[in-house]
């Protein structure tokens, strides 16, 4: 269905004016479509990869090597959703000069917190989608939930957070509880 305004009132939850390319430490948590239970499962409080959520760690953690202005904090792929802390040590504000994006303009800044989410998703989608011979299957949900990590003590909360996720999985409104196949 074509975006009508009318019916889709989506609004973003970025900081509005804010350059999400900026240096910083940034919290994100993504979902999987339709919140499925696709990465494995919660076992006596550690969490279990199976095959696809490997994927997801694999792919995690070549993000630094691949963007070189990336650094990876603390990471916890959970059964249907991915939480990760990760710092953006190089910046190149694209704020400043002209004022020119050079991507289309449908597609995240570049060296952004949005780039980063969105080559994880997609490498993470078209390898789960060749071992799984599923062609176009949507493993995410469209967005990302995103936080800027603002002083030391938020990061070790944070931290502390995403250590301790899978203990507290039970609890967790992501959580479908039943049957997720």
């Amino acid at each position: 269905m074509k975006f009508d305004p009318a019916i889709h009132h989506r609004r973003s939850i970025r900081l509005h004016g804010y350059d999400y390319s900026k240096k910083g430490a940034y919290f994100i948590t993504t979902c999987t479509h339709h919140q499925e239970c696709l990465f494995g499962e919660i076992v006596d409080g550690e969490m279990r990869l199976n095959d696809v959520g490997k994927i997801v760690a694999d792919e995690w953690m070549k993000t630094a090597t691949i963007r070189h202005e990336i650094e990876l904090d603390n990471w916890m792929v959970m059964p249907n959703h991915f939480h990760a802390i990760f710092l953006i040590t190089n910046s190149v504000s694209m704020s400043k000069g002209r004022g020119d994006r050079p991507v289309a303009p449908t597609g995240p800044q570049p060296r952004s917190v949005g780039a980063v989410i969105a080559g994880f998703k997609s490498a993470v989608t078209k390898r789960v989608n060749d071992l799984e011979n599923t062609p176009g299957r949507k493993l995410w949900q469209r967005s990302y939930w995103e936080h800027i990590v603002r002083n030391e003590t938020e990061l070790h909360q944070l931290r502390k957070y995403v250590q301790n996720n899978p203990k507290q999985w039970f609890l967790d409104t992501l959580f479908i509880w039943g049957d997720s196949s």
